[in-house]
Formats: structure tokens, sequence, C-alpha cells
């Protein structure tokens, strides 16, 4: 029976989901509905249906906003092609990319310049994969696994740097990087690891609750990679791990046999949902619902410049 609920901290939002949904919202404010999302702003299903309802209106592709639409760029990041096709279509564009993954594309950029192959560690079809991808096609290889690493085929002499996907698995990446680096010793790096502070403060709370708790339940919606990360990480430490969009996929024969439940979520997943899980437990008798320790993040990002401009321009206006 659970007696217990420890919260994992740091959890949730990320300074780049944060900016992003507040984009949209205040997209949404300053010009009206409809606003066009160029695909989901950030992986999280209840962050889409919310946006949705206040008069967002998400499309798979930039072609499918209408000739002049206001249409937003989802914090994933998008390639130079998608920028190109929206200013033929007249968009007005608001480039909701997360700063950590626009510092990736730009190396991506700098290093093929240079004359560099560039091999992105990261997951094939994942948006900021794309994205990345298609800021240099003919010089990025994509790696996923030590596998891939181990088929590479490349001249001896070629100029190689590597950069990540910014929501990894930290200790696969590590990996995926030694056997690069053993393989090719000249490979060049970036200056400071790509897999953003959120993604790897995320998966350190959870290793540091893993010998308190006999469960972790992480809160975040199937695509979301750095969610699916978390589930990886408690397993990989021996500990069941399951990943529920909201309080209504959790199984009750999880818990049998348990008493500690660990509770964490993806850096796009809100904090309602957390006080949701809270709640479902409270209901079943659980009193104990307590934070595992308290880390503050204090990373913040301006919105972006186009929406910043924007509103200066409609404040000294009015």
């Amino acid at each position: 029976m659970v007696r217990k609920v420890l919260l994992a901290s740091p959890r949730g939002y990320c300074a780049g989901v944060e900016r992003a949904v507040e984009t949209v919202e205040l997209a949404l404010e300053h010009y009206g509905a409809p606003i066009y999302v160029r695909k989901q702003i950030v992986h999280n299903e209840h962050v889409v249906r919310d946006l949705e309802e206040r008069g967002a209106v998400f499309v798979d592709s930039e072609e499918d906003a209408p000739r002049g639409a206001t249409i937003v760029f989802s914090a994933h990041g998008v390639a130079p092609a998608v920028h190109e096709s929206s200013a033929a279509r007249d968009h007005n564009t608001i480039d909701a990319t997360c700063p950590l993954v626009t510092k990736v594309h730009v190396q991506a950029r700098r290093y093929a310049a240079s004359g560099y192959t560039v091999v992105l560690v990261g997951h094939a079809g994942h948006e900021e994969v794309v994205g990345t991808m298609g800021e240099a096609p003919e010089s990025i290889i994509l790696v996923e696994s030590v596998a891939d690493v181990a088929a590479l085929d490349l001249p001896p002499d070629t100029k190689l740097a590597y950069i990540t996907q910014t929501t990894l698995s930290v200790d696969e990446t590590g990996e995926i990087i030694s056997a690069l680096r053993a393989r090719f010793p000249q490979i060049f790096a970036p200056k400071k690891e790509d897999i953003c502070y959120a993604t790897s403060n995320r998966q350190w709370a959870v290793k540091e609750m893993l010998d308190h708790i006999e469960l972790l339940l992480v809160i975040g919606s199937r695509n979301s990679s750095n969610s699916n990360r978390l589930v990886e990480v408690a397993r990989a430490g021996g500990v069941a791990s399951y990943l529920i969009d909201d309080e209504t996929d959790i199984d009750e024969t999880w818990l049998d046999g348990v008493e500690t439940v660990g509770v964490t979520s993806g850096a796009s997943a809100p904090e309602k949902l957390v006080a949701r899980v809270c709640d479902w437990f409270r209901v079943r008798g659980v009193r104990e619902i307590e934070p595992y320790r308290m880390v503050d993040e204090d990373v913040t990002f301006k919105l972006p410049v186009e929406l910043r401009r924007e509103l200066a321009l409609a404040e000294s206006q009015s």
C-alpha cells in the first residue's frame, strides 16, 4: 500500500518551454485568433489542447497556414527551408525555437562552413533533429547508437565534428560520444555539451531519488523525448517506471506492494498535472506527499525578438 509520494526537483517546465507557450499566448492576445503554430509548440497534449481552445491552430506544415497568416515556429526549431517557405507565403513569422536548440543550429552551420563533416547524435524523425539536419543536409550524418558509430564509413582524412540533440539521455549520449572519440580521436567537440540544462537536471533528480522509491511515474506525453528519457533513467537504475499523460493513465496494479512512489514531469509538462496526480493519491488515502529535496532553476529566456518588437510598438502607441 502506498504510504508516501516523493516529488522530484527540478521537474516540469524548462525556460524554453515556458517561453514558447507564453509566445503563443501573447500572440493570441495581441493579434487575436487564429494564430497558426507549426507542429506542436511543445510535446504535450494538454498544453496543445489548452492553446487550441484559446484559438491556436496547429498545422503540420507552414504550407497549411493561409497566405499572410501569423505563424509561430515550435520550440524544437525548423530548417532554413521552412523560413523560406513561410516568407514566400507572406507569413508573419514568430520563431519560438528554444535558444539552446538555436545554439546547436549555429554550431552545425559553422562546422559545415568550415569544411567539417558533422555527426549529429539524436533520434531520427524527432522535430529537433529534422530542423538541425536542415541547416547543412549535405554535411550532417545522424547517429543514434554506439552501433551506428561502429558502422560509420568515412575516409581517414575526414574533418569531423559532433553535435547532439538537446533532449537525450546524458548517460547514453556519453557512451556514444566515447565511441566517437575512440574511433575518431581528432573529432572536434562543442565547447559546452549540447544536452540542455533542464534535461540533465531532471535526469539527475531522478537518479538521486531512486534509492528511496519503488516506482517512478513520469508525467509527459508519448512524443516527449526528455520525458521518455526519464523513464529510461529510472529503469536503468532498477526502478519500475511508467510514462503517464495525466492521472487517468495510472494503473492501480502498478502500485501492488509499493510503499513509496516518486513523481516527476518532463520539461514540457505543466505543474497542474503534477497537482492532479497528487490529488489522485490523496483520494486514495496517501497523506505524505512531499518534495524530495528542493532545487531552483533560475534560467529564463527573453521572448522571440519579433514578438518583443511588436509588443513594444503597441505599448508605445497606446
